[in-house]
């Protein structure tokens, strides 16, 4: 379970698989996610000392969205533990190109888990199947900033506006959730897994859930671009908020745009 990377448009050879996923109604085994929760759950508690807090924040039953930070590729791992362990079963968006990938795309179909088909015309498809997911009950997280937080001090940068969308449309209530310590396991862009994981001394990751977020100052709006931006704003206010009081500082009073950051660098820095 990845989150959403960066892919180029969908080649005409996938078009057919991608119209089927289309088409797919959402749903899930139970058996599958029997299975993986047997199987990913101690091995998340093995490797990693998970303090949790704020999980009665999360509803118990009905359609509802995680907004996490995003600093590491081992972000997904302790976020859905903590999910889990609030009592549901974590939904991610993630690329289309994993549900490719021998078992693990089974896996990820029977799941539940949702593709992200990166540069399609109908890109917004994956939001209406989410919609769609929350309407069956589902616990979705999506994480804002689709990537992993460019901030060289790893504080939430810059989001995009599709958790917002998701929201307003759908309704469901946006739960804010933080987490500290995976950076530590494998950092942005590191190869070590193996270290990160399994070498000594046992990791600490810390991760809480905020009180919902209230969107109803832009209800009905979400064909409005100002009123996404704005909303979109208060929900990573919160999750940054969260993040501040993990870390013990007082984030940023504006968070880190990669786009004016690579326009504002000085010649040859990159």
């Amino acid at each position: 379970m990845s989150t959403p990377a960066p892919a180029g448009a969908a080649g005409p050879a996938n078009s057919a698989s991608q119209a089927a996923s289309a088409r797919r109604p959402w749903g899930y085994s139970r058996s599958w996610r029997m299975l993986s929760v047997a199987v990913l759950r101690p091995s998340l508690r093995l490797l990693i000392r998970n303090r949790h807090s704020g999980r009665e924040n999360i509803p118990k039953t009905g359609g509802v969205i995680l907004a996490p930070n995003h600093v590491s590729y081992v972000d997904w791992g302790t976020d859905a533990l903590f999910c889990y362990e609030s009592g549901r079963y974590p939904v991610f968006l993630i690329k289309a190109s994993m549900f490719g990938v021998p078992f693990i795309g089974q896996f990820l179909r029977k799941a539940g888990q949702l593709p992200v088909h990166r540069g399609r015309a109908d890109a917004a498809l994956v939001l209406k199947e989410a919609e769609a997911a929350l309407e069956k009950g589902a616990c979705v997280i999506i994480y804002p900033e689709a990537t992993a937080t460019r901030d060289p001090d790893l504080w939430p940068m810059v989001s995009k506006t599709g958790v917002a969308r998701l929201a307003l449309t759908s309704g469901a209530p946006v739960i804010p959730v933080a987490h500290w310590g995976t950076a530590d396991i494998l950092p942005y862009g590191s190869k070590k897994v193996f270290s990160g994981l399994f070498l000594p001394p046992r990791k600490t990751v810390r991760t809480v859930a905020g009180p919902a977020v209230d969107l109803s100052a832009w209800a009905g709006k979400e064909t409005s671009a100002r009123a996404l931006r704005e909303a979109t704003a208060a929900i990573m206010g919160a999750v940054t908020g969260l993040v501040g009081e993990l870390r013990g500082e007082q984030p940023p009073e504006i968070p880190y745009d990669p786009s004016t950051a690579a326009k504002t660098a000085p010649e040859g820095s990159g």
